[in-house]
C-alpha cells in the first residue's frame, strides 16, 4: 500500500497545537497508509508529541518559524513571511513532499498562498470553497463558501462542475443533482447573476436540478448547492448557529424540571443521534476545489476529531483522484 503524505499546520486554529497534534495521533494509528507532516515552531510540537506513544515513522516535524494570524491581511502576511506554518506547508505540495495540506489558521492567508504557491488548474478561473452540510439523505456540498465574494456567472458553472466531480468520486453519489441558490424557485427570479447563470448551468453537462430556496437545501432537495461565496458564506455561518441553538434549546427544555428531565432519560438515545446529525466532524475541512494539489481549510475552532476527519478526507480525496478528474471535467 502506497504511503500518503500529509502535511499539517500544526499552529492554526483556536486550539493550536494540542489538538491539531491530538487529531494527528488519533489519524496515524487508525490508518496505515498515512504519514504526517507537522509543520509549525519545533520546539512546541516536539513538547506535545512527546505526551504520545505513536509510531514515530508516521510523523514528521518540518519547523516553521512565524505564524499567520487571524487578523492580518492575507496579501502582506504570504509575501512577509516566508517562514510561517502556511507557507511553510504550501511549499511541501508545490515541491510535492506532501500530497495535501491542512489548515485551520487564516483563511484569507491560505486561499492567497494557494492560489499563488499551487496555482490553479490549466481552465479554472477560480478555485472554490466546498464544504458538506448535513441534510435529510445525508450531505449536499456547499461551494462557494468562502473564497470568492464576488463572481461571475462562469464561475458559478466550474463551481457546479467542481462539485459534481467531488461528490460522485468522494460520496459516491451517481449523476449528482445540482441546484442554484437563489430567492425562488422559478427561472426568472433571482438577481442579474443568477439569471445569467441558470441560462449557462442549463446547457451544461451536469445534472441540474434549477434554482433551490435556502429552506429546502437541509431537506436534501440536491446534492450540490452553487452560490458565490457572500451567500454561501452566510448560509454556512447560519447553519453552525441554528445547529448549536437547537441543541441548546433541547437540552435547557429537557432539564427544566422533574418530569422533563425523566423524560429525557428515555429519549437518550435519539438525542445522541440529533447531536450526532448536526456533529460532521468526520467531513473534518473544506477543500479548495481547482487547484493543482489539495488544500483544506479546517474551522478555526475544530478539535481533535476534527483534525482526524479532515485527514481522512484527504486520503479519500487523493485516492480518488479529484484533482486529476477535475481536469479532465473542465
Amino acid at each position: 500500500m502506497n504511503e500518503i503524505v500529509i502535511a499539517l499546520d500544526a499552529m492554526g486554529g483556536d486550539n493550536a497545537p494540542s489538538e491539531t497534534i491530538k487529531g494527528c495521533i488519533d489519524a496515524v494509528s487508525k490508518k496505515d497508509n498515512v504519514k504526517i507532516l507537522l509543520v509549525g515552531i519545533d520546539e512546541i510540537i516536539r513538547n506535545e508529541l512527546n505526551k504520545y506513544n505513536f509510531d514515530k515513522d508516521k510523523i514528521d516535524i518540518v519547523h516553521a518559524g512565524q505564524v499567520i494570524g487571524n487578523d492580518e491581511v492575507p496579501t502582506i502576511a504570504i509575501k512577509n513571511k516566508k517562514d510561517s506554518s502556511i507557507v511553510v506547508g504550501l511549499n511541501l505540495v508545490k515541491e510535492k513532499k506532501a500530497l495535501a495540506f491542512i489548515s485551520a489558521g487564516n483563511t484569507g492567508a491560505l486561499l492567497t498562498g494557494a492560489i499563488t504557491i499551487i496555482k490553479r488548474i490549466k481552465g479554472i478561473e477560480r478555485p472554490a470553497l466546498g464544504t458538506l452540510l448535513p441534510t435529510e439523505k445525508g450531505y449536499c456540498l456547499l461551494i462557494d463558501a468562502g473564497a470568492n465574494v464576488d463572481c461571475k456567472a462562469n464561475y458559478l458553472v466550474q463551481f457546479a462542475k467542481m462539485g459534481a466531480v467531488y461528490m460522485e468520486n468522494v460520496l459516491r453519489i451517481s449523476n449528482p443533482k445540482i441546484g442554484l441558490v437563489n430567492i425562488g424557485a422559478e427561472k426568472e427570479k433571482g438577481n442579474s447573476l443568477t439569471k445569467e447563470c441558470y441560462e449557462l448551468l442549463e446547457n451544461a453537462e451536469i445534472n441540474f436540478i434549477g434554482n433551490v430556496e435556502a429552506r429546502d437545501i437541509t431537506a436534501g432537495v440536491c446534492d450540490v448547492v452553487v452560490c458565490d461565496a457572500f451567500v454561501g458564506n452566510v448560509i454556512l455561518k447560519f447553519a453552525e448557529g441554528f445547529g448549536k441553538t437547537i441543541l441548546k434549546v433541547i437540552k435547557n427544555e429537557f432539564t427544566a424540571d422533574l418530569m422533563s428531565k425523566t423524560g429525557a432519560i428515555l429519549a437518550k438515545g435519539a438525542f445522541k443521534r440529533l447531536k450526532n446529525y448536526f456533529d460532521y466532524s468526520d467531513v473534518g475541512g473544506a477543500p479548495f476545489l481547482g487547484l493543482n494539489a489539495l488544500v483544506v481549510k479546517a474551522h478555526g475552532s475544530s478539535k481533535h476529531e476534527d483534525f482526524e476527519g479532515a485527514i481522512n478526507q484527504c486520503l479519500s480525496f487523493i485516492e480518488n483522484d479529484i484533482v486529476g478528474k477535475i481536469q479532465e471535467k473542465i
